[in-house]
């Protein structure tokens, strides 16, 4: 059986889809660079969404991409409104999502404790008097 989705996950999976292509069509900023729409949170009455977005480029400056794209919030909502038809659409607050940046982390984390483990094993081996 299907599991069930609430409103306002099928709401912010559309939205996503949508400032996805609208970010990567209409925005000519400069400051924006490459950057990917990774979620989409909204509040039960659909008044506020908060937007994650990813950097893709390690050499961006998130802030100011953030600080771009919130002063933008109204510009996106305005285009946002002629591709949905909802009754309302919500107010835009975007925000670095770190998920990739943690996940990278922990990946680089558990890379080092296996070489490590490597290694002691190696030293372990080498070690032993063969009988």
């Amino acid at each position: 059986m299907a599991k069930e989705f609430s409103r306002t996950q099928r709401m912010g999976g559309q939205i996503q889809r949508e400032l996805a292509l609208i970010v990567q069509q209409e925005i000519r900023d400069p400051r924006v660079g490459f950057v990917t729409i990774s979620a989409v949170e909204l509040s039960r009455d659909l008044s506020h969404a908060k937007v994650f977005i990813t950097v893709m480029d390690p050499a961006q400056d998130v802030v100011e991409t953030l600080k771009v794209l919130n002063k933008a919030s109204g510009f996106l909502r305005k285009l946002l409104g002629q591709r949905m038809v909802m009754r309302s659409l919500p107010e835009l607050r975007f925000s670095h999502d770190k998920s990739l940046d943690e996940g990278s982390r922990i990946d680089a984390l558990l890379h080092r404790v296996a070489a490590e483990q490597k290694a002691e094993q190696k030293k372990n081996d080498d070690g032993e008097e063969p009988t």
